[in-house]
C-alpha cells in the first residue's frame, strides 16, 4: 500500500465498511480527498487488509452492498463524464475488493442506483428500469422479485435503510427536524446488556466535513439506561462478539463488558494511503 504522510487533507479519510453476512470478510471504502476513493478487502479473522483499487470519482457508499459470501461488490459511482459510454454515473458489479466491472449499467444521474444482494449470486438493482445495460455477466443474476421493506426515497436511504434492516438493525424512529433535515434512529443488540444505536442524518447544508448523509452513534445499557456517547464514530457495527468502528480515518475494535467498552484496539490507519493506479487481476 502506498503511504504518504505529507499529503494529508484538512479532514481525515472518510470510512464506510460493508460486512459480508455469511463470511468473515468486509470491504472498506476509503474516501479522501473528496474526488478519490479506494476499496480494500478486510479479512475479519486475521484483521489483514488487501488493497483493491482506487478511482477518481465518487462512490455512493450507502447505495452499495457486498454479496453474502463477500465475493462481489455492487456499487453506484459518478465521475461526471456525462458524454462517456457509462454516462457519467453508473451502477456496477465487480469482484471484491476491486472496482473493475463485470457488469455495468449506465444511469446518467445519481437518483436511485446501486442495489442490494439478496444472496451470494443474486442482486436487486435499485430503480432497475432507469438503468441501461452496457455489459452484463453470467457470474451473478438480477433478482427482479425482491420487494423493499418500505419506501425510503430515491437517494441514499433507498438502499442504506433496507441494508441495515436486513443485517440486523431495527428502525426505531423516523424524525423530521425541518425541511431537508431528518434524523432516523436504528439500533442493534451489542451484548452484555448494551445496545448500539445509530442516528442516520440526512440534511442539506451539513457542516463542513460531513456529507448530505452521515451517521452518529452511542451505546445504551438496557438495564439502567447508562449511555456512552461516541460522537466521532462515522461507522460502527458488530463483528461476531466484538464491536468495530471507524473514526478519524482509522478502524478500531473493542469488546463490551457490563462496565463499558474494553480492549480498544486500532486495526489500521487509512490516512496513510495515497492514490496509485492498480489493475484488477481479471
Amino acid at each position: 500500500m502506498a503511504k504518504d504522510r505529507t499529503s494529508m487533507t484538512s479532514f481525515p479519510a472518510r470510512i464506510h465498511v460493508l460486512l459480508a453476512s455469511k463470511a468473515p470478510l468486509g470491504v472498506v471504502m476509503r474516501r479522501g480527498p473528496s474526488g478519490q476513493v479506494a476499496t480494500l478487502l478486510w479479512d475479519r479473522r486475521s484483521d489483514k487488509f488487501q488493497m483493491g483499487q482506487w478511482m477518481k470519482g465518487r462512490i455512493y457508499e450507502r447505495r452499495c452492498d457486498l454479496s453474502h459470501d463477500g465475493r462481489y461488490l455492487l456499487y453506484l459511482t459518478m465521475n461526471a463524464r456525462w458524454q462517456s459510454e457509462a454516462k457519467g454515473a453508473w451502477t456496477a458489479n465487480s469482484r471484491a475488493p476491486y472496482l473493475k466491472a463485470v457488469a455495468l449499467f449506465p444511469k446518467g444521474d445519481c437518483w436511485l442506483g446501486g442495489g442490494l444482494w439478496t444472496g451470494s449470486r443474486r442482486y436487486w438493482l435499485n430503480g432497475g428500469g432507469c438503468h441501461e445495460v452496457l455489459w452484463d455477466t453470467r457470474e451473478v443474476q438480477r433478482d427482479t422479485g425482491y420487494q423493499l421493506p418500505g419506501p425510503f426515497g430515491s437517494e441514499c436511504p433507498s438502499v442504506y435503510y433496507p441494508r441495515l434492516m436486513r443485517d440486523g438493525w431495527r428502525l426505531v424512529e423516523r424524525t423530521s427536524r425541518a425541511r431537508w433535515q431528518s434524523e432516523d434512529l436504528f439500533e442493534k443488540p451489542a451484548g452484555q446488556d448494551w445496545i448500539l444505536r445509530k442516528i442516520a442524518h440526512g440534511e442539506v447544508g451539513a457542516r463542513q466535513g460531513k456529507g448530505s448523509y452521515w451517521d452518529e452513534h452511542y451505546l445504551l445499557r438496557d438495564d439502567d439506561g447508562a449511555r456512552i456517547d461516541c460522537p466521532h464514530w462515522e461507522w460502527a457495527d458488530l463483528d461476531r462478539e466484538r464491536l468495530v468502528w471507524a473514526t478519524g480515518g482509522r478502524l478500531y475494535s473493542g469488546y463490551l463488558a457490563q462496565s463499558g467498552l474494553m480492549a480498544q484496539t486500532e486495526l489500521i490507519d487509512f490516512n496513510l494511503l495515497a492514490f496509485e493506479p492498480i489493475q484488477a487481476p481479471y
